[in-house]
């Protein structure tokens, strides 16, 4: 049965299709017969309990430069979808939090992926910390005190901002770093919420492995290698993607995460591992299907449909 599918994602003139998943999954929508439409989030509307969105007819291509074609803007009711994407990058911000408030309106009748209210009630570098015994040694605070006592204890650190996302902002504090103070003002200027500050892991060196999770089972994995200099290993930052099997501890992790992931309606998830430590788990928009699937992996996109086929026939 073809089902109809709305990707609300930013504009799909703007992405990278070597790496963005949400265009590998609507490759693999579009392979499959499903009637694909586009929109941006500004265009959600809601009035009472109803939900309208202008959407546009798409179609995509494999082809750099080439790689869509939009119909007509058409106003919608948007349970008449089947299927809805939340596929736009953070920042994790309120326009973010509001486009879940409106989508939850139409979920489960219309099947939102992921869930809408469990991606608001999951920030992605707190939700991470109800598996505190699978982490390095966490500390949310902006709390100089509590920042120097961590210090103290810890020696390395890592301080970067809780809503973050692609590396952005993500910093190395070494115990005798004279730049710690000036940092600690930078932050407190610039970001009203707290901080995640983490012992750092020295074996980051080595990779930050990508994991997806499709409907709380192990889809597939790619370690992303910082570039020389660099402390961030994000393929956006010039991390180099490298082949990648699961290590015991790696299994294990999954294995604790997956029954959670599944009551939350968590269908696609990226969770991020350094040395056995499991660091994030994301929610909104996980990268790496593509690279995954480049390197002789599996297809992680048409396990993400075999899912939603199924969850949204019920």
């Amino acid at each position: 049965m073809a089902l109809k599918v709305a990707v609300q994602m930013d504009h799909i003139s703007s992405i990278n299709i070597a790496g963005d998943s949400a265009f590998a999954m609507m490759l693999e929508a579009q392979n499959r017969g499903h009637e694909l439409y586009h929109y941006t989030p500004e265009r959600l509307a809601q009035r009472g309990d109803d939900v309208f969105c202008a959407l546009e007819p798409i179609e995509v291509r494999d082809e750099k430069g080439n790689h869509f074609t939009l119909g007509e803007k058409q106003r919608t009711d948007m349970r008449e979808m089947d299927v809805v994407l939340m596929r736009q990058d953070p920042p994790f911000d309120l326009a973010y939090i509001a486009a879940t408030h409106i989508l939850e309106k139409i979920h489960p009748d219309t099947l939102v992926v992921n869930d809408p209210a469990s991606v608001r009630n999951a920030p992605e570098k707190l939700f991470v910390t109800e598996f505190a015994d699978l982490m390095p040694p966490t500390l949310i605070t902006k709390d100089k005190s509590e920042i120097d006592l961590f210090r103290e204890e810890y020696g390395d650190i890592v301080m970067k901002p809780l809503f973050g996302h692609g590396g952005a902002a993500v910093f190395r504090v070494t115990r005798d770093d004279l730049n710690y103070g000036s940092l600690y003002d930078f932050f407190d200027a610039t970001f009203r919420e707290p901080w995640v500050i983490q012992q750092f892991l020295p074996n980051v060196k080595h990779g930050d492995k990508r994991i997806l999770l499709v409907d709380g089972e192990f889809a597939g994995a790619v370690n992303r290698v910082p570039a020389e200099g660099d402390l961030r290993s994000n393929m956006v930052r010039g991390g180099a993607p490298t082949d990648s099997d699961l290590s015991d501890r790696e299994r294990e992790i999954c294995a604790r995460l997956g029954p959670s992931l599944r009551e939350k309606g968590l269908i696609l998830v990226g969770i991020d591992v350094i040395d056995g430590r499991l660091t994030e788990i994301n929610v909104t928009a996980p990268t790496g299907i593509r690279a995954i699937r480049n390197l002789g992996g599996p297809d992680v996109a048409a396990m993400v449909w075999d899912v939603l086929e199924n969850k949204a026939k019920r």
